[in-house]
């Protein structure tokens, strides 16, 4: 499903507020209008009421005034009806039969009497109003009765309520019309970077530079840094490319020279030592191809899928077992020194195992001519399990790691391919770990730390 553009989400956010408050703002009006109605309407009955009495007074029952009966016509609220009774409950004027309340009413003199009855079918809203006066010789209460239709009344209160709701309506749609406009000028700058970005080629991997508000600016340090690294990534790969190339071409070159050679060979001896050239050169470019991939793997953050808990110990005993004949074939000491019990890490047994080889191939390659030993040693402490290969050939320092560990560097030209200590680092990388160049007297000794479980 497609997902709603974001100025439509900003005028929903701010729009639905608006309206529900303008529902409970139209309630409450139709509430207050109601209420109102009814003060006006209920002042209107009283006025009318006591013109009704005056008149009454005034000319002894007998009509009312011309003021009196235009009142009775005007007064808002729709049509009014009235019944005056004079001393003694004597008729006097109005409608004969006015309407009554269901509830026993207690009437107070000199003050209006507001109830809510029933007259002709309809309901009306009544005030009665009861005062002492003296009609010729006669003194006595006369009681004035008026009355209004309850929906005549509705109806004003509904209008006004319409008004109301007219005028709340007009508002909302004029927010809502300055909230779209609003929303739309306040996405312009980011419309404007996305048209930006849109037309910049594959190529174009530099830093975004166009002013956007501050909300964005975020986005936009993001969007910076992702350029940067896959810039980064891309050159790093262009770099590796070439490199691997390099370091092919020659090992290739070399298969090649000598399967042509071989073709050549004038004596059977010399055809099997030219085939165990060519052999031995298959295998330094086979070693160099693995190599290569397992560096570009590394370049990758390895996930969680690769790494198990393993014995690291067994792990070791396995790879001295492989690498053991290559180094004793060379006329050198091997020594392995192993703990007894397992040593649990959390790993991938592969790129340990290529890391250590890559340390003992380093000092058979490294070690000179005064090469006599390589040694393999691994110690535990309470976080970590350190792996130790030393030798006593030419040596190595500290100071010169950063040339030690970088890709396709040597320290001395040699027939290595410059990646096995590059390898080395990048393994105890991908595990959390270090590897570092340890100070000794004679020869060489590097450490990879790995963290215990």
């Amino acid at each position: 499903m497609r997902r709603a553009s974001l100025r439509l989400r900003l005028f929903v956010v701010i729009l639905t507020p608006l309206i529900a408050m303008a529902i409970l703002l139209g309630f409450w009006r139709f509430t207050v209008a109601q209420q109102t109605a009814q003060e006006l309407f209920d002042r209107s009955l009283l006025s009318t009421a006591l013109a009704i009495s005056r008149d009454v007074a005034v000319s002894g029952g007998d009509a009312l005034s011309p003021t009196t009966r235009s009142l009775i016509r005007d007064v808002a609220g729709g049509e009014v009806f009235y019944h005056a009774t004079g001393p003694g409950g004597s008729y006097v004027t109005g409608y004969a039969y006015p309407p009554t309340s269901l509830t026993a009413l207690k009437v107070e003199r000199n003050k209006p009497n507001v109830f809510e009855a029933v007259y002709r079918g309809e309901g009306v809203r009544v005030m009665k109003v009861t005062e002492q006066v003296t009609v010729d010789t006669l003194t006595g209460d006369t009681t004035v009765t008026v009355w209004q239709r309850l929906s005549d009344r509705n109806q004003i209160a509904v209008e006004l309520a319409i008004r109301a709701a007219a005028l709340i309506g007009a508002l909302v749609a004029t927010v809502a019309l300055v909230v779209w406009f609003g929303v739309s000028i306040g996405l312009r700058p980011l419309l404007n970077l996305e048209e930006a970005i849109a037309v910049r080629s594959p190529d174009d991997l530099s830093q975004i530079k166009r002013t956007v508000p501050m909300e964005a600016r975020g986005i936009v340090r993001t969007l910076n840094r992702l350029f940067s690294k896959v810039d980064a990534s891309m050159n790093a790969h262009q770099t590796f490319i070439s490199d691997a190339a390099h370091q092919l071409r020659n090992p290739a070159a070399a298969v090649q020279s000598m399967a042509e050679s071989l073709r050549n060979a004038p004596s059977e001896q010399e055809r099997e030592r030219r085939t165990e050239e060519l052999v031995s050169a298959a295998r330094a470019s086979a070693r160099v191809t693995e190599q290569l991939l397992s560096l570009d793997r590394l370049s990758h953050p390895l996930g969680s899928d690769h790494f198990r808990e393993a014995d690291l110990t067994e792990v070791m005993r396995q790879v001295c077992s492989d690498v053991g004949p290559a180094v004793l074939s060379a006329d050198i000491d091997f020594v392995v020194e192993l703990p007894e019990g397992a040593m649990t890490v959390s790993c991938d047994p592969l790129f340990v195992s290529e890391a250590v080889k890559n340390l003992v191939d380093n000092a058979l390659k490294h070690g000179g001519e005064t090469l006599s030993s390589i040694s393999v040693a691994m110690t535990s402490s309470k976080d970590s399990v350190d792996i130790t290969v030393s030798d006593d050939g030419k040596g190595l320092v500290p100071e010169e790691a950063a040339t030690a560990f970088g890709r396709f560097s040597q320290i001395e030209p040699s027939q290595g391919s410059g990646l096995g200590l590059a390898i080395v680092s990048s393994v105890a990388e991908q595990h959390g770990g270090t590897v570092s160049i340890n100070r000794v007297e004679k020869g060489a000794s590097l450490s990879v730390m790995l963290p215990r479980l």
